[in-house]
């Protein structure tokens, strides 16, 4: 049974009071609140296994081995990969871009190869396609929005070429929550002969993915946007691109033998996992991820979208208040208000009690293209309930009034 106020109370941190009121947590888009299971599960293993992995021969390695391993099936098993070995931990989605463009991209791409990013994209899809753009000589090129917010899917089309070698796109936009229709740009992808990247950051929280059905050929997410905590991410690749990639990070664990006259590699997924792992993060990633799926994710969903809904059509009440690509079915809702800094507004918002995010959202190229330095960006999660939406709705209107 779907019940907020149960769910709520499983999350600590919005118990808390912010400016002597009770907060008002809109910005899990930005980071999700982590649930007590999850804060237990990162407790539990450094005060009673707290080992390192694959070294050592005694019973606390050997648990935290045991762990590690079954959450990276876990996460197999989450979005359907093929093979364990296809799952390669990361600090988050960013680093895995960036494993992707250095690892990848770098060895593939020669002068005068492309690289299609759409005009929405986050920085972390867009910045580690130029810089491996300037090592190799290839060139990015962007794929425009219509003025609705939508990937413009004619332009897209007609810059496919067969110099495209790579499509990276985000399965959910982070400032409008535009759902991009990945499933038909993949196959145009693959279909010219590129291969797709796709930044589910946003996305896999929202929607079950299932990345054999998606056939992209690599997909990130980060884990503290799905209740985990931070610094712990996915990259998930087809395995022959993996296998055939070199190593991004040299150091322990990623070796089978270290010579001055030459080394050999791991197999995956250890040849990209150098150093001492986060070990905790992947174990309390599982937990986040076990513990979502307890619920049915079109009830959460529901519940979600009619909170979006309902913020939508109070805020288009107002004359001085402008939503930038309101999207029916996302999480997120942003606006600006005429002749007001974005920042004034979530300053005033926030000495109410109620946290949302104000900023250009690491998307200067749609804020460019929109033509506003910054948003305020209202996300909900599973944890929001109606309460949140009144103490919103009334904050701003008291905004206004102040402004």
């Amino acid at each position: 049974m779907f019940d907020v106020a149960s769910i709520r109370s499983q999350f600590p941190a919005l118990r808390q009071d912010i400016n002597n009121q009770s907060l008002v947590y809109l910005d899990s888009a930005a980071t999700t609140q982590k649930p007590q299971v999850v804060i237990d599960a990162i407790s539990q293993y450094y005060s009673a296994q707290n080992a390192n992995v694959h070294r050592g021969s005694h019973s606390l390695t050997a648990k935290a081995t045991s762990q590690f391993e079954a959450a990276r099936s876990t996460v197999a098993e989450f979005i359907n990969a093929a093979d364990e070995k296809e799952i390669i931990w990361t600090r988050g989605a960013t680093e895995a871009l960036n494993l992707i463009a250095q690892t990848y991209a770098r060895n593939t791409l020669k002068a005068g190869d492309e690289i299609l990013i759409g005009e929405m994209e986050h920085h972390a899809n867009i910045v580690p396609w130029q810089i491996v753009a300037e090592q190799t000589g290839a060139r990015v090129v962007k794929v425009p929005m219509s003025a609705d917010c939508q990937l413009d899917c004619t332009a897209f089309t007609q810059l496919l070429n067969d110099k495209t070698k790579i499509v990276a796109l985000a399965h959910t936009t982070n400032v409008t929550g535009t759902r991009q229709p990945i499933e038909s740009l993949i196959q145009l992808a693959h279909q010219s002969g590129a291969v797709v990247v796709i930044d589910a950051a946003q996305g896999i929280v929202h929607e079950k993915i299932d990345v054999q059905a998606l056939n992209a050929d690599f997909l990130v997410f980060s884990g503290h946007k799905i209740f985990a905590p931070a610094g712990i991410g996915v990259l998930y690749g087809k395995l022959a691109h993996l296998e055939a990639m070199p190593p991004w990070h040299g150091g322990g664990k990623m070796v089978e033998k270290v010579s001055f006259s030459g080394t050999t590699y791991s197999q995956l997924p250890g040849k990209f996992e150098a150093g001492t792992p986060n070990v905790a993060g992947a174990i309390a990633l599982a937990k986040a991820i076990e513990w979502y799926c307890q619920f049915e994710r079109s009830q959460v969903e529901t519940h979600i979208h009619g909170l979006v809904e309902q913020t939508y059509h109070a805020l288009n009440q107002h004359d001085d208040i402008r939503v930038i690509g309101y999207q029916p079915n996302a999480s997120v809702i942003s606006f600006v208000v005429d002749g007001v800094h974005h920042q004034d507004v979530a300053t005033l918002l926030d000495q109410q009690g109620i946290a949302v995010r104000s900023g250009h959202h690491c998307a200067h190229p749609l804020m460019d293209a929109l033509g506003v330095t910054g948003t305020i960006r209202i996300s909900y999660a599973i944890y929001n309930d109606q309460q949140d939406v009144t103490r919103i709705l009334q904050a701003i209107d008291k905004c206004l009034d102040m402004l």
